[in-house]
């Protein structure tokens, strides 16, 4: 990604990077840390690369330099990119990032190296890296990346500047899958889902996922009138739509959104709702149900979700939570 369509998504981060390459205060070795979709790796990649760039302009990548352009192709001899072998990173990895670095710099002095996914290394890769870590050479930079700041060894942690990467917000993420063609009803729910813009244009244009969206606000629908019918909806329509695991959990979500935006209409924060289209029909409900009940509700699906991340049979954990929603 260039520097005008990574800015918007994290305009603190690139300002102090920018300031760090101005005023000659990079450091040995950064962690950059925060939820998916949140350009890590892309934030890493144009730092890397306004750290080789021949003719920087104002602390950034010029773009059109030789490095830049060899980093863009993905051969510049100076930067190494490592991300898991399988489900992790190893230690032979490691050992040949070493080796590779304890070489002199091919077309510069400086080299990077970026590790992404860094909370999956092995126990042995991670005791490796630290060595490195704690004996920088000099003129290197390493970059790691992580979803999973908590996975991170402490000795390796305490070895790294620590960059926060602050999700996007929805209105702006929102705005963007508006600006993409994607209609508001879903642009809005996409957004309260996942912060992750391509991820939630997938979201948006996927059948399945439309159909997920009629079922759930179906199966709150007849949740009004009767238990009975709601355990039959789940029986005819949930079970085999929501087939897996991480499908079910998808469907919770959009369950506790409703009850979400039902305390929104209660607020007055109307303009806050995930489902904008259905704000009359349920302007109704909202003034019928306690802001207590909605909290409780709200609870139990939650809970509902820590069970079925316990491996609760899902159909009976659905068929529960039905019983509770109701009362």
């Amino acid at each position: 990604m260039t520097i005008q369509e990574l800015q918007p998504f994290q305009p603190v981060v690139l300002q102090m990077l920018q300031n760090s390459i101005l005023k000659d205060r990079v450091a040995h070795a950064y962690l950059f840390e925060g939820e998916k979709g949140t350009r890590k790796k892309e934030m890493s990649l144009l730092f890397a690369k306004a750290l080789l760039c021949e003719r920087k302009v104002d602390g950034l990548a010029c773009g059109g330099c030789s490095n830049c352009k060899r980093i863009d192709n993905g051969n510049h001899p100076d930067l190494h990119l490592l991300e898991p072998d399988g489900l992790s990173i190893k230690k032979e990895q490691i050992k040949a990032l070493q080796e590779e670095f304890s070489k002199t710099g091919v077309e510069s002095k400086k080299k990077v190296y970026i590790i992404v996914h860094s909370d999956k290394m092995t126990a042995n890769a991670a005791n490796s890296l630290l060595k490195f870590l704690e004996e920088p050479l000099a003129d290197t930079t390493a970059i790691l990346v992580t979803e999973n700041v908590h996975r991170i060894l402490p000795t390796i942690l305490s070895r790294c500047q620590v960059v926060s990467f602050k999700p996007l917000p929805k209105e702006q993420l929102v705005k963007q899958l508006l600006e993409e063609g994607i209609e508001p009803q879903f642009a809005s729910l996409a957004a309260n889902l996942t912060n992750h813009y391509e991820e939630a244009v997938e979201l948006c244009r996927n059948e399945w996922f439309a159909q997920a969206r009629i079922i759930v606000l179906k199966l709150y629908e007849v949740l009004q009138k009767s238990p009975f019918q709601a355990m039959v909806k789940v029986q005819e329509d949930f079970v085999q739509h929501f087939k897996e695991k991480d499908q079910v959990d998808r469907a919770l979500d959009l369950l506790l959104l409703i009850y979400k935006d039902l305390l929104h209409i209660q607020l007055g924060k109307v303009e806050q709702l995930v489902y904008p289209d259905q704000k009359e029909n349920w302007k109704s409900n909202a003034l019928h149900v306690s802001t207590n009940r909605l909290s409780t509700n709200m609870t139990a699906i939650l809970e509902a979700k820590r069970k079925l991340n316990a491996n609760m049979n899902s159909q009976l954990l659905v068929e529960q939570l039905m019983l509770k929603l109701q009362g």
